[in-house]
């Protein structure tokens, strides 16, 4: 096709242009219109539905219950407090109306009167916003939903979920879940949590000029932020109370007294409740989320009540027990490295930490030479003051279940989640000492060795496969006597323990120790693992122990027994799983008995002694490197509890070798949280450990003999699960084990385990 054909074929065209026809005209003009009501009626389906709307403004957010009906949290969407209508000063309505949607009782969410004025205004260079209450509500309420690019797409959802809202609720309500949903910076959402933050008083208490403050702020929260702002906030807050005299919210003369006066703000951060349990909330946030979505529940909005496991009692008994004991080390701790022998003594360590802070590597990234910033920064006093405080902070991890169910009864991540909120029970990985010890007598009792057995107490040199010597010790010299394993174990023996392990073998007690629970953390195989070098969790430790109390079957710990809706309903209920036996039940009670001579007569004596505990109770102290890190754990047949306390960073310690021990760190902690226990019944003190060994010769011809005159009856159906006797699979290679969650700024990795002290105290 030629340029003539072309020319040929569009003269009738060009003609129809130059004198179109009426319908023509028509159609030209209807056509935008009906493309725009085409794409609108298509997009509907992609903006929130009736039911989603209903959900955004009941806001019930889901709620963590402990298994004897007290409340340990509420997953909030935000950090707010609803209030209703009638709990808001009117002044803030009154401003709200004025300055953003003067209209607001006029139209039904989109006011196309204010909006033609702001397009026009718009083209004219002056820029305007055309958005109605309704319309921010619902950016407020679905930003992923209706997007936040300023397109066309966007502003079409945002207008048909502003008719939605209007069909749904009335002007009042769509007013207060307005006020409840905005935000004000500072982790302030709604109106409430704003009046508390920035003036100290309740929503209901706002006077005109407080509520022009914060109704400015709706404009750009930084911009006209009345802390960091003053000046902005001022004029800003000038403006609305202006708008309100134009609206007849406020008369002349008030105006211009009102304008004059200076602002006056009572700033204080609104922190959100961590509640009782915040650790142990934190981990069923991430489950329950997990849960909702795969079920299509929302935590935010569904109403939903979460039974678990966790008894209040104790959980509030321990929290204090750890708050109490973190506060009398923390005084240690300052004292060990206040003044010249402390943190100034040790100045290699202090530019160690130095460099692995943020701010170095800020300064670093923004030009600095290494030494200038490390210089720079050590002379910055208050930086040195804040990093020796955070460093040298004592750290404290407790947990305890019921071992007849693996339910988890109390779980204290730290001593203060605000300040600390990595959890040292199940995030935190340490060196476990002679806490440790258990899983290589434990393996050598299940091979056929007895407590009875001996191994003499001699110097041990062996030779690991790098070809490095490995020679523990303790704190007497080898006295070249033979000492049972009972003894070796009751009083925390690292040349026995390392004889042992040398004997059945360090895969062995890999082995064992992850049948019984130990099944995050990679354990390396080799003959210090004895002694407790690989690092582990809290959580697996106690686990573990609490396997050992429930006759050598293992049950994964539980944490939330149901789930129900607003109503009450049942949508899920969680049974535990099924018992795995890692030890055999008689291997398994000739340990516990092994382990009662550690509170009877060994390193945790202070558990009768000290706390006068008179129950049937087994435990292990554990004590690392350098005091390092203390442990102790205690089992009765209804509850296990452990404890761990130690810093962040492995290179910080007590610097005492008395106060480092676990029998005296750990140790009052788990043993405070066992006399309540014990006191208030919460367990039988009359409980005891069953034996499940065979009957003896004697009483097994008896047996034999009566059976044959009397006819035995039947036996009754068990009551618990026997556990499975299965294999358990090996321990996972570290390779296929998920590296554990990192902690936070000021507890940078680990430093490579190091062998246990010479003298392990454990």
């Amino acid at each position: 096709m030629n340029l003539a054909d072309l020319r040929l074929r569009a003269t009738p065209l060009l003609a129809r242009l130059r004198h179109p026809t009426r319908r023509g005209v028509a159609l030209a003009l209807a056509a935008p219109p009906a493309l725009l009501l085409a794409y609108s009626i298509i997009l509907i389906p992609f903006t929130p539905g009736i039911g989603d709307i209903r959900k955004a403004k009941l806001e019930q957010p889901a709620r963590v219950m402990s298994a004897d009906g007290k409340e340990l949290a509420v997953f909030k969407w935000a950090n707010r407090e609803w209030v209703g209508l009638a709990g808001i000063s009117p002044q803030v309505t009154a401003a709200l109306i004025a300055t953003e949607d003067h209209r607001f009782y006029e139209h039904h969410g989109i006011d196309f009167y204010r909006l033609g004025g702001a397009v026009l205004r718009t083209f004219s260079g002056d820029k305007q916003g055309g958005s109605t209450l309704t319309q921010q509500l619902a950016r407020n309420l679905f930003p992923d939903e209706i997007g936040r690019a300023p397109t066309l797409t966007r502003k079409l959802k945002e207008a048909i979920t502003a008719f939605k809202i209007e069909a749904l609720y009335s002007k009042d309500e769509i007013l207060e879940t307005y006020l409840n949903t905005v935000p004000f910076l500072y982790n302030a959402w709604g109106i409430e949590m704003a009046a508390r933050t920035y003036f100290d008083k309740s929503a209901r208490s706002l006077d005109v000029l407080e509520s022009a403050t914060l109704v400015g702020m709706l404009k750009g929260n930084s911009y006209y932020n009345p802390v960091i702002n003053p000046e902005r906030a001022v004029a800003r807050r000038n403006i609305v109370l202006a708008q309100m005299a134009r609206r007849d919210k406020l008369d002349e003369a008030r105006l211009a007294a009102l304008q004059k006066k200076p602002l006056r703000i009572d700033f204080e951060r609104q922190l959100e409740a961590p509640g009782p349990a915040p650790h142990f909330a934190q981990q069923l946030r991430k489950w329950l989320i997990a849960w909702a979505d795969r079920n299509g529940y929302n935590i935010y909005a569904d109403g939903l009540v979460l039974r678990t496991t966790l008894d209040s009692r104790l959980q509030a008994q321990a929290t204090q027990a750890v708050v109490r004991r973190g506060r009398q080390l923390q005084g240690l701790a300052d004292q060990a490295w206040g003044g010249r022998k402390g943190w100034a003594g040790s100045p290699e360590l202090v530019e160690a930490f130095v460099r692995e802070s943020r701010p170095y590597r800020a300064a670093l990234a923004a030009g600095q030479t290494p030494e200038d910033a490390l210089q720079r920064l050590l002379a910055d006093k208050p930086f040195i003051e804040a990093l020796r405080q955070d460093k040298t902070r004592v750290q404290v991890g407790f947990m305890a279940l019921d071992p007849r169910s693996a339910q988890v009864r109390a779980w204290v991540g730290s001593r203060d989640f605000v300040q600390d909120p990595f959890d040292h029970v199940q995030q935190a990985r340490r060196q476990p000492g002679s806490t440790f010890k258990p899983f290589v007598y434990g393996a050598a009792f299940d091979k056929g060795l007895s407590p009875s057995d001996t191994i003499i107490d001699q110097a041990v040199d062996i030779t690991l496969p790098n070809g490095e010597s490995w020679q523990p010790s303790d704190e007497s010299a080898p006295s070249g006597k033979p000492v049972s394993l009972r003894d070796g174990l009751v009083y925390s023996r690292n040349r026995i323990t390392a004889q042992l392990v040398e004997q059945i073998g360090a895969a062995r007690v890999a082995k064992l120790a992850y049948a019984m629970g130990v099944r995050q953390s990679p354990l390396e195989v080799v003959p210090s693992l004895a002694l407790g070098t690989s690092p582990v969790t809290l959580k697996e430790m106690v686990s573990a122990y609490g396997t050992l109390a429930n006759g050598g079957a293992y049950i994964e710990p539980v944490l939330v027994t149901r789930i129900e809706d607003g109503q009450g309903r049942v949508l899920e209920e969680f049974a535990p799983a099924e018992p795995e036996e890692a030890l055999a039940p008689g291997t398994a009670y000739t340990l516990l008995d092994v382990m009662r001579g550690v509170v009877d007569r060994g390193t945790g004596v202070a558990i009768r002694n000290q706390f006068g505990l008179r129950a049937d109770l087994a435990g292990k102290t554990g004590t690392t490197q350098d005091n390092t890190d203390g442990w102790f754990i205690l089992m009765h047949p209804q509850l296990v509890a452990g404890a761990w306390v130690g810093f962040n960073d492995n290179r910080v310690t007590l610097r005492s070798d008395y106060w480092g021990q676990g029998a005296r760190s750990a140790l009052p902690i788990v043993g405070d949280a066992f006399h309540y226990a014990l006191a208030n019944r919460l367990i039988d003190p009359k409980a005891r450990f069953v034996s499940m060994e065979q009957p003896g010769l004697l009483k097994r011809a008896w047996g034999w003999v009566s059976g044959l005159f009397v006819q035995p009856e039947p036996e009754p159906a068990p009551e618990a699960r026997r556990p499975r006797r299965r294999t358990p699979p090996a321990p996972p290679a570290p390779a296929d084990l998920a590296p554990p969650a990192p902690p936070p700024e000021s507890a940078p990795p680990e430093a490579p385990p190091a062998a246990p002290a010479e003298g392990d105290k454990g």
